[in-house]
């Protein structure tokens, strides 16, 4: 079993930053990504971002690249996500995966608690 714990989510202005991080513990060795996926309200759950175990390959929606960074610091088991110039459709509750480097819900096995991100216009 792998434990995830996010945080750094909250209220901020449009062309604000915030930075999500999110925790690791348990089976993490068997895991080869951590992603970041999102789901605003009505919406279907939908991918942000994902790095793989070595952190040297990321892959980005298109909604997001050249805003959100995701990186990785595997000697504290963490996963991070960097959100600049954030605009209102950014808002919904932000998901930290463990399981198959993959764009790819059904490839995740874990899943945190998630975090709400807010902008306001």
């Amino acid at each position: 079993q792998v434990q995830l714990v996010e945080s750094g989510g909250g209220l901020v202005q449009a062309g604000g930053s915030l930075r999500l991080s999110c925790e690791a513990s348990g089976r993490t060795f068997n895991t080869t990504g951590l992603g970041w996926f999102r789901q605003g309200s009505g919406k279907d759950r939908e991918f942000v971002a994902t790095i793989n175990r070595s952190g040297f390959s990321t892959h980005y929606a298109d909604s997001v690249k050249g805003r959100f960074t995701i990186s990785r610091d595997n000697a504290k088991n963490t996963v991070f996500l960097q959100m600049n110039d954030l605009k209102p459709v950014d808002t919904a509750v932000y998901f930290c995966a463990a399981g198959t480097y993959s764009r790819l819900a059904r490839n995740y096995n874990f899943w945190g608690q998630g975090t709400q991100v807010t902008v306001s216009s």
